[in-house]
């Protein structure tokens, strides 16, 4: 195509520099691509960009990204051109327009204001108190995507993902219910470790009793999946490994050093779990080095 792989929400913790070694372990023949834990869609906009599959489902239970979906796949002009308007709008010397963009979005819910406050807020890190408002404060280190990088990126994504893609706002067994064997579901949920006890950041928590619950009732319907869940930094661990009743196989994904230990000034790497469905073929390898050069991987 000519384009550079488009990524217009930067999530922390987006599966965009992960896509190059979970590629090789997918099947190869999707009928729908599932992404029922969407955020920035990263694997979807990768599948899509690859022809991995002929249709796509984003779904999400914050009903802010897809609707902020709905807006980048349907109207990226406008939706661009809204993301420009905001942007220019602040100043570095004015933290406070990042609060009032803030305040506006927990009281109107715009969709716009939500991608600029993921780009501009700590470390790309959203956060959501329990009742669904954004908390994160402001990075006061940059100004955030830039609007003519943005409106590539919103064209870009529009471009791969019109029509033949469905947003489906909800519970990621609500949104993945009509999947079948010839489909593929690939599930991003929060870490254990910021799911449960003090440090829950997400607008919805995810129980890891639920989420085998779950798992065990896409086996049940021969429903190809693979799962991003658990990992370690350094000697961190993010949560225990899933049961073996599943009967999937565990990849270990070298992510490189994580964006917290580049802060502190340390050299902890990154290793993410990958869990593949029993129904899949397993690779003979289940440890994964990052491509040599990851421009070339990200890069179309």
């Amino acid at each position: 195509m000519g384009r550079k792989l488009p990524h217009p929400i930067p999530y922390q913790g987006s599966k965009r520099k992960l896509a190059p070694m979970i590629h090789p372990v997918l099947p190869a023949e999707i009928e729908t691509f599932y992404e029922p834990f969407a955020g920035s869609a990263a694997m979807t906009l990768y599948a899509a960009h690859h022809r991995l599959a002929r249709h796509f489902v984003i779904g999400d239970c914050l009903e802010a990204i897809i609707e902020l979906w709905r807006s980048i796949i349907d109207a990226p002009e406008q939706t661009a051109n809204r993301y420009a308007e905001i942007w220019k709008g602040q100043r570095e010397d004015n933290l406070d327009y990042f609060n009032s963009v803030r305040d506006r979005y927990n009281n109107e819910h715009d969709p716009v204001d939500l991608l600029y406050l993921i780009c501009r807020c700590v470390k790309n890190a959203v956060r959501f108190n329990a009742k669904g408002m954004f908390t994160q404060s402001v990075d006061k280190r940059r100004l955030g995507m830039a609007p003519e990088k943005m409106a590539d990126a919103i064209e870009g994504a529009s471009f791969l993902l019109k029509g033949k893609t469905e947003l489906r706002k909800g519970d990621w067994l609500s949104t993945t219910s009509d999947a079948n064997p010839e489909d593929f579901v690939y599930m991003d949920p929060p870490y254990l470790g910021t799911t449960v006890g003090r440090d829950k950041r997400y607008h919805q928590q995810l129980e890891q009793d639920r989420l085998i619950a779950g798992l065990k009732s896409l086996n049940q319907r021969d429903i190809r999946f693979a799962l991003s869940y658990d990992g370690m930094t350094g000697e961190k661990e993010y949560g225990p490994p899933l049961p073996d009743h599943l009967s999937m196989t565990r990849l270990l994904l070298h992510a490189g050093r994580s964006s917290q230990a580049t802060l502190q000034g340390k050299a902890d790497e990154t290793i993410e779990s990958l869990y593949l469905s029993g129904n899949l073929q397993a690779p003979e390898k289940t440890v994964f080095e990052q491509p040599k050069s990851l421009q070339q991987a990200l890069a179309l």
